[in-house]
């Protein structure tokens, strides 16, 4: 008799645009490009949530569209302390990633140059 395989497929894991992440804000599953990668870190000497742009910082990471509407919902959420596993996370500031966010203009709302 023939063993079926009950493994579930996992083709939902990968795409042509690379690997596939989720947004902590607005739970939305996209290319890992498109989303920025934070992590917990240190500002002013405590720990706090803060964007990883280039994707390298050691440790748990969390992805996130650039924008201040998933920033906002993961806010609302509390969603920055769950996704990154941090021990008393309720706490976490998250100033460098709101002041981050502020600094670079959201690319989906760029259009694209002629010239380029």
């Amino acid at each position: 008799m023939a063993r079926q395989d009950t493994t579930p497929a996992r083709s939902d894991l990968s795409s042509p645009d690379g690997p596939v992440r989720t947004c902590v804000g607005c739970r939305q599953r996209v290319a890992r490009r498109e989303l920025l990668r934070l992590v917990v870190g240190e500002q002013d000497g405590r720990p706090a949530v803060v964007p990883d742009p280039t994707g390298s910082a050691a440790g748990r990471g969390a992805h996130l569209h650039p924008t201040t509407a998933c920033y906002e919902l993961a806010v609302r959420r509390k969603a920055f302390a769950r996704a990154l596993r941090a021990a008393g996370g309720q706490g976490l500031p998250t100033d460098a990633v709101a002041t981050y966010l502020t600094r670079v203009p959201d690319s989906r709302d760029r259009t694209p140059d002629p010239d380029a």
